[in-house]
């Protein structure tokens, strides 16, 4: 009896442990479930380094700026390689002083396909006598990843082409700017000839074909495109190791958020799971320090995460808003496009991000909010919404405009806002005029490269003529509207880098009256203030904080580097943009590359 009544106590004293162990599995303090694992706990980006291309190659078009290279791997190389072209004595034509052996490299971003431009640096080596590329082309290179050993090049497998007009700085004077003079750009020059891979490398202890295969199915049923009509997931399972990522339409030009938002998404949960990551999700968004994670996890569930995204909206704090209207914008929900064009004309720190955000919506909404911009005195945020419609249809007649000679696109758009040139020094060879009535100024007198001079005739008429040894000299009488002497230049075989020589020329002595800027763009890493204590508003005390996320490639100002590389388990900080140089000195930044 004594040892059923023992037995007895003790399966009473079990239950009521039981009862206490569940009773506190329900306790509010308690996790209410294990963590859904995401695809970033097991799976690392790859891919999103970029990677640099060159060769040497050689400029053609100089005049008698030019020089004969010594014997060097640098100048064999260049001879196999025209040998190779089928060029007949090509010691010949490496001996003009209108030719120059350069050095050529750029780089390849991540994600880039096959056929998409890149921008293209050229210099002159040490050692060298050429003194000017100045009017140089630069003729076709074939780019690979190059390297010196045992005194020989040696080359790795085709990936891009390189040809174009050599742009160096139009203010470099001769005998003050000599290494400026023998350094330039080939704008967009660059054509990737193959696609970059870019996907996940699963972590070990997960590298198996059953983990691949899930992690591939979590982001197919996140992410789809459409190929001929059929749609087709983004990610695909190569091996036990590597899962292949396409890159989807919505975010060409912002590849680092892609890949955080595909390593956001959950590999494997349920509705209920869902529901209760959701509304956590929904808490933490409300708080300027975790909305940001809050947002990208919401953004990677899709529609389903909209909802909770939109009451962000109504949040009296800036970060708030910010990072759920970015959010909104990549999953096109056309409540992100009035939030988004606020904060890009008022808040200099988030401008590039929410730009970036509402180029990549598809609905008239936000368009209508970047057109609005077009007319703003804020030069960054004019053409900041320029470069993005463009970036959303580039046949837009509104910011399509033209090629003009060829050479490059030239755009005049109908503003309401004071009257501005601006010039690219990346990315592409443009020119846009905002104002379609803007004048020169008489009297003066300009160069557009070796070649061609631009001088004033009377007060209202302007001589474009064209002086070039054993040719007879052209010449164009036009008006002095701003449009008509740029096509007049183009007409008489001036090419983007003449151009914008006349242009600056023309700003120093005063006969540009019109605003003149050269990539007057919004920059990642500007600081705004967080009032810690109230709705999001500047205080003396408020701490400084750059917005968490990727600015995107669609803004840069300059080339990546192989120092860009993206962190995959963390966010990296933004670079601190420099202060806007004067015109003059606008080209000293692609200077900045070794010897």
């Amino acid at each position: 009896m004594k040892s059923r009544v023992i037995v007895l106590l003790c399966g009473a004293m079990i239950l009521a442990g039981c009862s206490s162990l569940a009773i506190r599995s329900q306790s509010p303090e308690e996790p209410d479930s294990p963590a859904i694992p995401l695809v970033g706990d097991r799976a690392v980006a790859f891919g999103t380094h970029p990677i640099r291309v060159e060769a040497v190659g050689l400029v053609t078009g100089l005049n008698g700026t030019g020089s004969d290279p010594g014997p060097s791997p640098e100048r064999q190389s260049l001879i196999d390689d025209m040998q190779a072209r089928g060029v007949v004595n090509p010691q010949t034509l490496l001996a003009s002083r209108n030719c120059s052996l350069v050095k050529v490299q750029g780089w390849l971003r991540p994600g880039i396909q096959k056929g998409d431009r890149f921008d293209i640096e050229v210099r002159v080596p040490g050692r060298s006598d050429t003194t000017s590329l100045r009017g140089g082309w630069l003729m076709e290179t074939r780019l690979s990843e190059m390297q010196l050993l045992g005194g020989v090049y040696r080359h790795g497998s085709l990936l891009a082409l390189a040809q174009g007009a050599v742009m160096i700085d139009p203010a470099a004077e001769s005998k003050k700017d000599q290494v400026m003079l023998c350094r330039g750009r080939v704008l967009g020059g660059g054509v990737c000839q193959k696609s970059r891979d870019l996907g996940l490398v699963l972590r070990e202890g997960y590298q198996d074909v059953f983990n691949a295969a899930r992690i591939a199915a979590a982001i197919n049923k996140r992410f789809h495109m459409f190929d001929r009509g059929t749609q087709t997931g983004v990610a695909k399972a190569r091996n036990d190791k590597f899962i292949v990522l396409a890159v989807h339409p919505r975010y060409k030009d912002n590849i680092a958020r892609y890949v955080q938002v595909c390593r956001a998404v959950a590999i494997s949960e349920t509705d209920a799971q869902r529901m209760q990551r959701v509304e956590r999700l929904s808490r933490e968004l409300l708080e300027p320090e975790t909305a940001a994670q809050a947002a990208l996890q919401l953004e990677a569930i899709g529609p389903q995460g909209a909802e909770v995204l939109l009451k962000g909206l109504a949040s009296n704090h800036r970060e708030v808003r910010f990072y759920a209207a970015e959010a909104l914008a990549y999953l096109d929900r056309r409540e992100a496009a009035e939030p988004l064009g606020q904060l890009a004309r008022t808040e200099p720190a988030f401008r590039v991000f929410a730009l970036t955000a509402l180029s990549a919506m598809d609905d008239y909404t936000a368009y209508e909010q970047l057109r609005e911009m077009l007319d703003l005195p804020s030069t960054e945020t004019r053409y900041g919404a320029f470069r993005a419609l463009w970036a959303m249809n580039r046949e837009d007649p509104l910011v399509k405009g033209e090629n003009l000679g060829g050479h490059f696109a030239y755009c005049v758009v109908d503003s309401l806002g004071p009257p501005l040139v601006h010039v690219t020094h990346s990315r592409r060879a443009e020119l846009v005029l905002f104002g379609r009535d803007q004048r020169l100024v008489t009297p003066l007198a300009v160069n557009a490269g070796n070649q061609i001079m631009i001088t004033s005739v009377g007060p209202e008429e302007i001589s474009v003529a064209r002086f070039a040894v054993n040719e007879p000299e052209q010449k164009r009488v036009v008006s002095t509207k701003l449009d008509e002497v740029i096509r007049a230049v183009v007409e008489l075989g001036g090419r983007y880098p003449d151009v914008v020589q006349a242009l600056q020329e023309a700003k120093l002595c005063g006969a540009l009256p019109s605003r003149l800027e050269v990539d007057a763009l919004p920059e990642a890493g500007r600081t705004y203030r967080r009032d810690e204590g109230g709705p999001g508003g500047g205080s003396e005390g408020a701490s400084a904080k750059a917005p968490s996320t990727p600015a995107g490639e669609l803004f840069s100002k300059r080339a990546p580097r192989e120092t860009d590389r993206s962190d995959t388990d963390s966010e990296p900080a933004d670079e601190q943009p420099a202060k806007r140089r004067p015109i003059r000195d606008w080209w000293s930044r692609v200077t900045s590359s070794e010897e």
